[in-house]
């Protein structure tokens, strides 16, 4: 049903295009973001599950 639908629209190639782009804007600023990061700073986020700084409280 949703390929008549889809073959009725025309030529609809632009929306892979745009998913394509897309996903490469957020994958490569991704990448520069990670690595113009600090070493301590990663260091710190990495330990942040094993911190135990808070106790749970019991409602």
């Amino acid at each position: 049903m949703y390929k008549y639908i889809l073959e009725s629209a025309g030529n609809i190639n632009w929306m892979a295009l745009f998913a394509l782009i897309t996903f490469f804007i957020v994958f490569a600023m991704s990448v520069y973001l990670a690595f113009i990061k600090d070493g301590k700073e990663l260091q710190h986020i990495a330990a942040l599950p094993l911190e135990d700084d808070e106790p749970i409280s019991k409602v």
